[in-house]
């Protein structure tokens, strides 16, 4: 008997998402790319490593729905969702309780807000400024000359806290400049730049009731999840794939579009 197959894309400013479900929304294959100036592009590599070898999968394709800042430059994609939307339908998958979601992307930071019938009940999203999302976490990396999936590790070790008191990049980039020439260590360093991150979402807007993150920020970097969990004094909730989130909302939606 064919598996129906159903697709979600989600083709951010930095990077493209591709997630696989058949129609009881088990993953059969996801992936990350590089978004780079080719969204059309990104979106088909994302889509055919998430497929692998498992050509069947494609001819048994019910329904493609693309979502993100490029979403619209899916052309293979039947339909289009809004991020927003496809975050808190994924969020809420796992997670089927009143909730508020906190994605920290490459380019944006969100806080979703979901009652408990999966409804979006409002959101805040950053997108005037690069702080507190993975392009900040990337240019500060890049400051102190040391490669980005090393951060994690490096705030793990850090034996106090630092203040990075400003938001802007190019200040905190500065700030950063500054504690060097104080012979203050990396480590410590770079535990500020995560409580920077923590702090710049915890203003957008209230942390009410239970807390989701999702996003690639909090995928590669565990500690700073535990630090906002520590800092807020509650538990923080992951989603299986937490940097797939968006792509495998949008792929829930191709699920109930074809009434799977």
């Amino acid at each position: 008997m064919s598996i129906r197959t159903f697709a979600g894309i989600d083709v951010g400013a930095s990077t493209t998402k591709a997630v696989i479900l058949n129609e009881k929304a088990e993953v059969l294959g996801h992936s990350v790319t590089d978004s780079g100036a080719d969204f059309e592009g990104a979106a088909t590599g994302a889509f055919e490593k998430a497929l692998g070898k498992e050509r069947e999968l494609s001819r048994n394709l019910c329904l493609v729905v693309s979502t993100g800042y490029g979403r619209r430059n899916v052309s293979f994609a039947e339909t289009t969702k809004t991020e927003i939307s496809c975050h808190a339908k994924g969020s809420y998958f796992h997670f089927p309780r009143a909730h508020t979601l906190i994605d920290i992307g490459g380019q944006d930071s969100k806080i979703i807000k979901i009652d408990g019938n999966g409804k979006r009940t409002g959101f805040k999203m950053n997108r005037k400024c690069a702080a507190g999302t993975g392009a900040f976490l990337e240019e500060m990396a890049n400051r102190l000359k040391i490669g980005l999936e090393k951060l994690n590790g490096l705030a793990e070790k850090a034996q106090r806290d630092v203040t990075i008191g400003s938001y802007c990049t190019v200040f905190s980039a500065t700030e950063i400049l500054t504690k060097i020439r104080e012979n203050v260590p990396v480590e410590d360093i770079v535990k500020g730049i995560f409580t920077s991150v923590i702090k710049r979402a915890m203003e957008m807007d209230p942390l009410d009731g239970n807390i989701v993150m999702s996003g690639g920020v909090v995928a590669y970097n565990p500690f700073l999840v535990k630090m906002f969990a520590e800092r807020i004094g509650k538990d923080i909730f992951i989603p299986p794939l937490p940097q797939l989130t968006g792509a495998f909302g949008a792929a829930l939606y191709a699920i109930e579009t074809q009434g799977g």
